[in-house]
């Protein structure tokens, strides 16, 4: 496997200042098999972490197609692109419905992406292996089942003290829908792919309390809402997300569990 190349030597390296999807990029890399000239699908590429730094690494030689179905932050990409890397293509698609004369390739990739293909998870990996050359790998990365436990374990202390039942059940059905590790490597296993790795890293999160808390760019970008959503009364939320705010103590560290899912199609398929 290839080594990414150091940060210094990269034009484009991922960003030290992202502290949450280049962590998860770094992970995916270091399962990576990375080379010049590779033809690479990388999926919900956001505003392109770590598209651009896969382009810089295949080289004018290669081809990286990055998609997202946000028109959003596929226009913030191609912003950040400008003219540079002519072999790397933002395009606004679904991963989830790619469409059948959509090229196949070396090597699909996903960041932080498994969270976005629901609600058919193995379905949509299905899907992408259509479009993946024999003999190729595909490598995705996500937040895993165990991510944040502590905090929702303070939520739903607080729930209980309110003696919230419909939220709690609510709450206890987002958790775990969060695919764990080995439910993620059951679906490569059932779509007969080879050379199936699993890799778990923990990634502790800061945050400060109160409504640094509850404004959490990352908590509140997602996490935090998944919490919101279990309320049919927003004055309700607002009470016990406020307590849960203030009671960080009990919640440090917060720690995300960074899984990256890798398998290589059979050369039969």
């Amino acid at each position: 496997m290839t080594e990414p190349a150091s940060p210094a030597a990269s034009r484009w390296a991922l960003p030290p200042h992202d502290d949450w999807s280049t962590p998860f990029a770094d992970l995916l890399l270091q399962q990576l098999d990375l080379r010049p000239g590779l033809k690479i699908l990388d999926v919900a590429s956001g505003h392109g972490i770590p598209a651009f730094y896969l382009a810089e690494q295949v080289g004018p030689t290669g081809t990286v197609v990055a998609v997202d179905a946000s028109r959003g932050q596929v226009a913030s990409a191609r912003a950040i692109q400008r003219d540079d890397l002519p072999w790397l293509r933002f395009e606004c698609l679904d991963m989830r419905a790619l469409p059948a004369s959509f090229p196949a390739f070396q090597r699909i990739t996903g960041n932080l992406s498994v969270m976005f293909f629901r609600p058919h998870r193995f379905e949509a990996v299905r899907g992408l292996l259509e479009h993946l050359e024999p003999g190729g790998q595909l490598v995705l990365t996500f937040p895993s089942l165990g991510t944040f436990d502590s905090l929702w374990q303070r939520i739903d202390q607080e729930m209980s003290r309110h003696g919230l039942t419909t939220e709690r059940e609510r709450l206890a059905t987002h958790v775990a829908e969060r695919p764990s590790a080995e439910e993620a490597r059951g679906w490569l296993e059932r779509l007969e792919m080879e050379r199936i790795s699993i890799v778990e890293r923990p990634l502790e999160v800061a945050s400060g309390s109160g409504q640094r808390f509850l404004q959490h760019p990352l908590l509140r970008g997602g996490f935090l809402d998944d919490a919101y959503e279990c309320f049919d009364d927003a004055r309700l939320a607002d009470q016990v997300m406020t307590r849960v705010s203030e009671d960080l103590e009990s919640m440090t560290p917060l720690i995300a569990q960074r899984c990256a899912l890798s398998g290589w199609k059979r050369c039969n398929q």
